[in-house]
This record gives C-alpha cells, sequence and structure tokens, in this order.
C-alpha cells in the first residue's frame, strides 16, 4: 500500500490549523438532544446479532440486561449511530471506538512491566477525536449513577475525566514526537498519583482513599499472577496423562464437544485451528514466530467472552514448549466491520483482524508480542489473535466510591489523551481545546443527557426481553 507525501508543519502553523477548527465550538456538545429519525436501539442490536452466534446471542442479551451499565458496554454501535450527529471539529486521530472506562486495565509488556492502557479496539477506526472522548465520559456518567452516587458526585466525576483529557493533550503538545511514542502509564506511576492523592486527604476521606490505594495494590498483585501457568489450574485438567480444556458450557466448549455447531467433527476442528495458526503465525515478527513454533498446539476450545463481543466466535488455543509446565494460552477472536464503518469512511484494512490490530499498535504503548491476525477458515470470517493472559487485569468498576472513580478517571483521561497524541496531532488538538474548562463542562453536559437516553434505551431493551422480542438467559 502506497503512501502519500507527508506534509510537514511547523509547531506554529499546526497551532494555527487547531485554532480555525474552533469554528465548532468547543461548547457545541452542550445541549444534545437525540436525532428525530434516530434508528430503534433494539432493531440496532437485532441488525448485530444476524452475524453472531445463535446460540449465544442470549448470553448477550442476559449480560446487557443486568444493569443500564452493562447494557452501554453492549451498545456501541447504538451510540455509533447517535455520535454520527453530534459535533466534530475536524480533527482525525484512531479510535479506540468503545473507550468506555471498563475497557482499561494492566497487562504486562513485552520488559514484564505491567502498564496501564486501552485494552479494546475491536472497534477501532480513525475518526473524530471528540467520538472516543464522549464513549469515555458517557462511561463515567451511567456507572457513577449504577453506583448509586449523588447527581454532583457523577458530574464531578465526568467532569475529572474530560479536564484529564484536556490538560494531558495540552502536555504532549509541548512534548518531542519520540518522547509522546514512548510515554507510558506503569503500575509504579499509578499507585505514585494514588500515594500523592491520598496524601492531599483528611479525616474521613482519608481512610477511604488509603483503602482505595490498598485495594489498588492488591488488584496489581493480582495481575501479576495471571499468566499462562494460572490459566492452566483454571482452565485445564490432567486426563490421561495430557492436560485439555476442561468443558464449562455454554461459556467453555472444548474442540471435542464443539465439532457439531460448525458441521466438523472435533479432529476437523483442531486441524482448522493448525492451520489458522500457521497462517496467523506469517504476520508476526521473524523472531516472534520462531519462538511461536516452539510450542505445539494441545488443545482448541471456544470461549465467551465480554460483553459487546459476545456471539462473535471467540477461542482459546493451549498449546506446550518444552514441557507440561510450559504452557501459552492463545486467544482467537472474530473481527468484524466496525460499528463506526457504518458511518465513517470505510477501514483502509480490507481484513477486519488486520484493522483491530494495526489499531492497537498505534494506539497502545506497547502491544501482546504475539498480537496477529489471520482469515478464517469460513467466507467472510475474520480473526485476530493475542495471549490470553498476561498479567491482564482490570478494575472492578460496580465497587468504586466517588473518591475511587475520580482518581481512575484521571488515569482513563490521560490515557486516551496519549492514545490519541500518537496517531493524531496533539498540538492542533491542544490549540482547539484551548486553556478554559468549556469543553470539559459541554461534554460533561452531554453525558448526562446521553446516560438519561441510555436508560431509555435500556427500559426499551428490557421491554423488548419481556416480550419475547428478545430472548436472554441469566448473566452468568
Amino acid at each position: 500500500m502506497t503512501q502519500g507525501k507527508v506534509k510537514h508543519r511547523t509547531v506554529e502553523e499546526r497551532a494555527a490549523k487547531g485554532k480555525r477548527h474552533r469554528k465548532t465550538p468547543v461548547s457545541s456538545h452542550t445541549g444534545w438532544v437525540p436525532s428525530p429519525d434516530r434508528p430503534d436501539p433494539v432493531a440496532l442490536l437485532e441488525e448485530q446479532n444476524l452475524t453472531r452466534e445463535q446460540d449465544l446471542v442470549p448470553v448477550r442479551h442476559g449480560r446487557m440486561l443486568v444493569s443500564p451499565f452493562t447494557f452501554y458496554r453492549g451498545a456501541a454501535k447504538i451510540m455509533a449511530a447517535d455520535l454520527k450527529d453530534t459535533p466534530r471539529a475536524g480533527l482525525v486521530t484512531q479510535l479506540c471506538g468503545d473507550a468506555h472506562l471498563s475497557n482499561f486495565g494492566v497487562f504486562a509488556s513485552p520488559e514484564r512491566r505491567l502498564l496501564f492502557d486501552l485494552n479494546d479496539f475491536d472497534e477501532t477506526l480513525p475518526g473524530p477525536f471528540e467520538y472516543d472522548v464522549k464513549r469515555l465520559a458517557a462511561s463515567f456518567t451511567i456507572a457513577a449513577r449504577n453506583n448509586a452516587f449523588t447527581r454532583d458526585d457523577a458530574l464531578e466525576v465526568t467532569l475529572t475525566a474530560v479536564r484529564a483529557y484536556r490538560e494531558a493533550m495540552a502536555r504532549f503538545a509541548h512534548m518531542r514526537t519520540l518522547d509522546i511514542w514512548y510515554a507510558h502509564l506503569s503500575d509504579e506511576e499509578l499507585m505514585e498519583a494514588i500515594d500523592l492523592a491520598v496524601a492531599t486527604q483528611k479525616g474521613k476521606a482519608l481512610k477511604k482513599a488509603e483503602g482505595i490505594g490498598k485495594a489498588a495494590r492488591k488488584n496489581i498483585g493480582k495481575a501479576r499472577t495471571r499468566d499462562s501457568l494460572q490459566a492452566l489450574t483454571k482452565l485445564a485438567e490432567h486426563v490421561d496423562g495430557k492436560y485439555r480444556i476442561v468443558s464449562q458450557p455454554p461459556v467453555v466448549i472444548p474442540a471435542r464437544d464443539l465439532g457439531r455447531s460448525f458441521g466438523l467433527s472435533a479432529d476437523e476442528v483442531e486441524q482448522v485451528i493448525r492451520e489458522q495458526l500457521r497462517s496467523y503465525r506469517a504476520t508476526l515478527s521473524r523472531d516472534r514466530r520462531h519462538l511461536l513454533q516452539r510450542f505445539e498446539v494441545v488443545d482448541v476450545a471456544r470461549k465467551v467472552v465480554g460483553v459487546g463481543s459476545v456471539g462473535t466466535r471467540a477461542f482459546i488455543v493451549l498449546l506446550q514448549g518444552r514441557d507440561q509446565q510450559d504452557p501459552l494460552f492463545l486467544q482467537v477472536k472474530e473481527a468484524t466491520r466496525s460499528v463506526l464503518e457504518d458511518h465513517l469512511p470505510k477501514s483502509r484494512f480490507r481484513q477486519p483482524g488486520e484493522r483491530v490490530v494495526q489499531g492497537q499498535r498505534m494506539m497502545q504503548a506497547a502491544s501482546d508480542i504475539f498480537l496477529g491476525w489471520t482469515k478464517g477458515a469460513q467466507e467472510n470470517r475474520y480473526l485476530y489473535w493475542r495471549q490470553l493472559r498476561d498479567m491482564k487485569g482490570s478494575a472492578v468498576v460496580e465497587g468504586m466510591d466517588p473518591l475511587g472513580m475520580t482518581f481512575y478517571a484521571n488515569a482513563c483521561g490521560w490515557t486516551l489523551a496519549r492514545a490519541h497524541a500518537r496517531s493524531g496531532d496533539p498540538v492542533a488538538i491542544a490549540a482547539y481545546l484551548g486553556k478554559s474548562d468549556k469543553f470539559d463542562r459541554s461534554i460533561t453536559d452531554f453525558s448526562e443527557r446521553y446516560a438519561d437516553q441510555n436508560e431509555r434505551d435500556y427500559t426499551s431493551f428490557a421491554d423488548a426481553v419481556r416480550s419475547g422480542r428478545l430472548e436472554a438467559t441469566a448473566a452468568d
């Protein structure tokens, strides 16, 4: 794929460009109302379900039915349809596409350091930077309501996330290009920020803050134990001298039980995976191909993941290195069209798996060494591969109080700004956003209004389940 000539502008020209884009005011997000021709949210979900594994669609609905917050997590397609009618300045970055607060977490870098970053890129696509900011901000408002925060606390948490984004972008605008690329948030830096915030508290707030710091250290410590060896004890059993993946339907179904779903025998399913493995391996760099060749496939299973991803095809592959105590678990996820492609220019990558991988590499400070892609065995099926567990951990959002969520909002806002600064123009975006809090307050107003709409959509969704229009099984 050829690349056109890149025009290099001075810092002053880039800043002037950002200011010119203020013809779309930073306060223009205030007063959002749904479009008069807004599509039926339930119909959008039904449309999305057509390409999903039909036996898993009720599982997806069951997970979304838990609360307006879990509904929002699975409703990226609905929000994408709403965002197309919202103001945008015309400053493009690589978007996560689903940057809600539960799609951030810690994982290990290739150097075995824990990093805090975005961790889900199924919907990634270039587009207006505001899309990700709104998806993130609204998620904080909705999560705060889910945790029974007062209205003032919910607004403050949301405002914190947006302010953290704007202020971080201003700092990135003054950084050297390579320094932006190398910027990251390690677990040590995360804890230092929490400890600094704790030190500013007094009385009852101090005790709460100390509890938050203790919980954060515990979660980080737990993440360090989450590797393939630990997964072996959770997901596999030792039978006839060999490990195999434990059957836990409908969440985990091994290949030996799965063949009927695809019209294949268990041996044929495994053969397909082995062929896919060879194809996927070709997308890795030579050194990583060499490393992966040292492992052999032991077992394969379908494994249901997430909320929004439920129903797309997802597998886990157990591989073995030098012996049975040298396991490697890979996750294989189906990649489909981004929900943003319904309203933005289509991806430059014909293969959706490559779209996901390249978007992730663009936005993350460091990516999984085994991140790659392949075409599926069946027509119009595309996959991407990564490690299943590599010291991955996530915050328990439902257990956060206002103080804890405020800490978390700062981290997420900074992280999203850094991801956008890698692919977009931080100088232009920072110049557009300016130094005042007008953008912060405007996005916070949008978030409150969108949270109201999300609750109405959730009610419509729940009514569709009760009426029998949609089928749902209890969340696992």
